[in-house]
């Protein structure tokens, strides 16, 4: 392999926080042993979570994406995406797998809805295809699409279920990708257009809209490392996307607000909490450096006009493609963040790459999901404290949060997959926890509402609170479902 293609894969793998080099067992945190069972996991390690009484007007919802659930992917004038004709791509998805029914959720929306309201959550957070909007990214919408949308939004208020709408969750019109996709900054004008098309048809009925969903992953893994669409492998196209991207935050959120003034506006930040490998003085200013890069490159252009000062001599402006007057446009004042939290990092000062100086790995402590990711509600606690105390309290919405167990119906149709229930009355007391501690913290948001095409893992993972049989499309609760519309019915952690 290459010199330039390892250290573009070392590069990926430490700030997703993928294993590149063993880590000590023990550092200056209070570990839990490897291998301790889930349920004796709490939202402190080792410590089971208190019994809490959530807020009356918390939002307890369920989350799910377009294209991972939708199918129809060539109906009623919707245009291809860049995930149509990536998963169409012999060798990209596991599987050899396909979008192109999903969970069929384009035809079945009512049943679920109606799965919804069974677990009695209140809020369910979707997003929007763009290309069934707009079928090539620009021009005169698609009616059909947005008669499909406000059809949902419809069903969802009538079952008291506040829709939270999310405008981009990589769906891509390709014929935008043929012209520079997300390097070219044409782009931003293009999707603050569809934004405002949205606003303005659905915004009578929908007040709560998610910009992006998880900006740092669709750039990076699209434009970085090729392994999610459009599938390109450049490190100055990756750093270029992120500004075209912080560009159209800051252009979708005015032409939101110009259609809808009473809107409120914001975008579900992927986190991993940054934890220091030791308490030396180059492995803190490495954490710092991570968490900027992981964290903040898409909240601090908004709420401060400029990327992180941490960062500043690392990423120069000429390298982001940044002009005259760009960051006044980056810049609006979010009314709320999104988070979407699933792992922590632990990292160490390093020489290996250029840039950050930096290696990180996964927690290693804690038990691990099937999809290999380490259950640490402690770091989620301790991420959601940081931001709440940096930020000046924003508003925080927990837009996804979940995990990945491949429990299947036994004889008498049950789902039972306790590890989930746990990992969920773990996470969910570490959001108590904040609250009590200060966070402003107004929904939670499990990933997902059932199980669907997990990208690049086609249908290898699970992680629905409602298993889907795929052959008949038949959805069955979990029993982890059934926790959570508990205790989505009483707010009561317990």
């Amino acid at each position: 392999m290459p010199s330039s293609e390892m250290n573009r894969r070392s590069f990926l793998w430490m700030t997703l926080g993928v294993v590149v080099t063993p880590i000590p067992r023990t550092s200056f945190f209070s570990l839990k042993p490897s291998g301790m069972p889930l349920a004796e996991i709490g939202a402190t390690p080792g410590v089971p979570p208190e019994p809490y009484q959530f807020p009356k007007d918390f939002n307890w919802g369920t989350a799910t994406a377009a294209y991972q659930i939708e199918g129809a992917w060539n109906e009623d004038g919707k245009g291809e995406s860049i995930w149509d004709r990536y998963a169409h791509t012999v060798g990209n998805i596991k599987g050899a797998t396909t979008g192109d029914v999903a969970c069929d959720s384009y035809h079945r929306y009512k049943e679920d809805v109606a799965l919804m309201k069974a677990m009695h959550v209140n809020s369910y957070r979707f997003s929007i295809s763009w290309p069934r909007i707009q079928p090539t990214g620009t021009g005169v919408p698609n009616q059909k699409g947005l008669d499909y949308y406000s059809r949902l939004v419809d069903a969802l208020l009538e079952a008291k279920i506040r829709p939270l709408a999310t405008l981009y969750h990589w769906e891509l019109p390709q014929a935008l990708d043929e012209k520079g996709g997300w390097t070219n900054r044409d782009l931003a004008g293009y999707f603050a257009d569809y934004s405002g098309i949205v606003a303005k048809a659905l915004g009578d009925r929908i007040t709560n809209w998610a910009i992006f969903n998880e900006p740092w992953i669709f750039t990076a893994l699209g434009y970085f490392m090729g392994i999610h669409a459009p599938g390109h492998t450049s490190t100055p196209e990756f750093i270029r996307t992120t500004h075209v991207v912080n560009l159209a935050q800051g252009q979708s959120f005015r032409a939101i607000k110009a259609a809808r003034p009473n809107a409120k506006v914001g975008t579900a930040f992927n986190m991993s909490a940054s934890e220091p490998k030791t308490s030396s003085e180059a492995d803190v200013a490495a954490a710092e450096r991570y968490h900027a890069f992981r964290n903040l490159w898409f909240i601090d252009p908004a709420v401060k006009g400029e990327y992180p000062k941490i960062l500043a001599d690392r990423f120069p402006p000429e390298a982001l493609g940044v002009q005259t007057g760009d960051m006044e446009i980056t810049k609006v004042p979010l009314d709320f963040f999104g988070i979407n939290y699933y792992n922590r990092s632990i990292v160490a000062d390093a020489d290996n790459w250029e840039s950050l100086h930096l290696t990180s790995t996964e927690g290693k402590q804690g038990p691990k999901t099937e999809f290999g990711w380490e259950v640490w509600p402690d770091s989620f606690h301790d991420l959601l404290l940081r931001i709440s105390r940096d930020y000046n309290q924003p508003v925080i919405e927990i837009t996804e949060n979940g995990c990945g167990y491949g429990d299947v119906p036994d004889e008498h149709g049950r789902v039972s997959d306790q590890r989930r229930t746990d990992f969920y009355r773990a996470y969910i007391g570490a959001v108590a926890r904040a609250i009590k501690d200060g966070a402003n913290i107004r929904g939670y948001h499990a990933w997902s509402l059932m199980d669907n095409f997990e990208w690049a893992e086609g249908y290898t993972q699970k992680f629905g609170l409602a298993y889907v049989d795929f052959r008949n499309q038949k959805r069955t609760i979990k029993d982890s479902g059934k926790w959570y519309g508990n205790l989505a019915a009483t707010g009561k952690l317990s």
